[in-house]
């Protein structure tokens, strides 16, 4: 019986020390809040607007010196046994002329 009281008594004393626990964080969570929301907008937005920048003046440099590659027909590039079931049934879903070649070449050097 005392053994059951002992145990009674411990088991109080933890839920009113975790009430007390939890009140504690609501109120630090405001504070928390605040400092997620400080850190998204002066930390995080301007930290992916410099990335932004940063590839975009890479992809304009690398746009400037850029050379297409010469064509050569690879008999195991481009196989073609079934029709794409779009457009012409020959290019891909997401074909690029300048970028995709067809297996003739690529488009407009002719």
């Amino acid at each position: 019986m005392a053994l059951g009281r002992l145990s009674q008594a411990l088991l109080k004393s933890s839920l009113t020390q975790s009430r007390r626990q939890l009140s504690a964080t609501a109120e630090q969570g405001h504070d928390a809040s605040k400092l997620w929301k400080r850190l998204t907008y002066l930390v995080a937005l301007p930290g992916v607007a410099v990335c932004m920048l940063n590839m975009y003046l890479k992809m304009q440099h690398h746009a400037a010196h850029y050379e297409k590659p010469e064509f050569i027909p690879y008999s195991h590039l481009r196989i073609r046994t079934k029709r794409f079931p779009w457009g012409d049934g020959s290019k891909s879903l997401f074909h690029n002329r300048e970028l995709n070649a067809l297996p003739g070449g690529y488009e407009g050097d002719e």
